[in-house]
């Protein structure tokens, strides 16, 4: 099938069943493009909708966005993961503030400069909100190029990127390319899916290879997965009265810039410090050792609850050391698992 039918089908079915009434395509300002493309970056469409809806009213603008905290920033984005991708948001923003005199690039070239941008992410801002005819590649556009060409090997490897792009390039029309690229998008989130695909209802079903050779659930060709590592940490809980010590983790790496307890590779470390810090651990509580996976590793973390009595603490606030209050409408970035720990011991 050559692209101008494969566009015509494509089209044809977004007309009756396209996603018209997602949250950022109304209105689709490169900003709002630019927010929900970072937030749908390994996220679902459902768990992103509240978020987005949240963030925007927050960071109605760009120069809103540059103009917050970084903290600011990340409290927002608690939950969501991949917490680069919050910290890519907010030194765009600035940079688009500072650079960009509050707009744009209008153009790829420049988009791909900015943090946190990709080829595929700079041609969704292009697209659906500027209507350029610029290709994607995203995960969903993927899958539907993958099957329909009935293309092997992992879909993240270079040679077959490379295969993927110049399909997406052949066959994205240069008139409609919005409709288009947004129609690609949910074919492959609602019926294209990663499991329990709906091939019936597929508008290119007639012509897809990789049905006509039964080889729908084998692709795309998975990544092969690896046994994940294990890191064992120890975390305080230091409470006094409504207050909890919580340290800023450095701005890079995972959870960079997040608000978390005191963290110890062994048990002796632990001890070690709150000698050194005047914090008795006699009536400290240990709880149950709970695990949370990123993507290439699992954090088995024993939090160990413990209730400073003593006023004459040498422990004090500084730059990346406070005493968080528990009830505080301040606003700090906290990952998930220390969000739920604290909310759990407040109540």
């Amino acid at each position: 099938m050559g692209p101008e039918q494969f566009q015509a089908l494509v089209l044809g079915w977004f007309e009756l069943h396209g996603r018209k009434n997602l949250p950022w395509q109304i209105s689709p300002t490169p900003y709002r493009v630019w927010l929900s493309e970072i937030m749908l970056q390994q996220t679902q469409v459902a768990t992103v909708i509240p978020y987005f809806e949240r963030f925007i009213q927050q960071f109605p603008t760009v120069t809103a966005l540059a103009e917050a905290s970084l903290d600011d920033v990340l409290h927002y984005w608690s939950g969501l993961g991949y917490y680069a991708r919050g910290r890519n948001l907010h030194k765009t923003a600035t940079i688009i503030v500072n650079e960009y005199q509050n707009k744009f690039p209008d153009n790829v070239v420049e988009l791909v400069e900015l943090p946190g941008i990709g080829r595929s992410t700079a041609g969704a801002i292009a697209s659906l909100s500027m209507q350029q005819a610029e290709p994607i590649l995203d995960g969903n556009v993927k899958r539907v190029l993958c099957r329909f060409f009935a293309i092997q090997g992992w879909s993240g490897s270079a040679a077959v990127l490379k295969k993927l792009w110049r399909l997406s390039e052949q066959y994205t029309p240069e008139k409609k390319t919005r409709n288009y690229n947004q129609a690609m998008m949910d074919i492959g989130a609602t019926v294209c899916r990663r499991s329990k695909p709906t091939c019936p209802l597929c508008p290119l079903k007639g012509h897809c290879t990789a049905l006509k050779h039964n080889l729908v659930a084998e692709l795309p060709t998975p990544k092969k997965r690896e046994k994940l590592p294990v890191k064992k940490v120890y975390w305080l809980i230091l409470k006094n009265k409504q207050k909890i010590l919580l340290n800023q983790r450095a701005p890079v790496g995972l959870w960079g810039g997040l608000w978390v307890f005191p963290e110890f590779e062994t048990l002796q470390e632990l001890q070690k410090w709150c000698q050194n810090e005047g914090v008795d651990l006699t009536e400290a509580l240990t709880i149950d050792e709970k695990r949370h996976t990123f993507s290439h590793y699992h954090l088995d973390y024993t939090p160990i609850v413990c209730s400073m009595l003593d006023v004459h603490s040498k422990i004090e606030e500084s730059k990346t050391t406070r005493w968080h209050e528990t009830n505080s409408h301040v606003k700090i970035g906290l990952p998930k698992p220390v969000s739920a720990l604290i909310s759990q011991l407040s109540n």
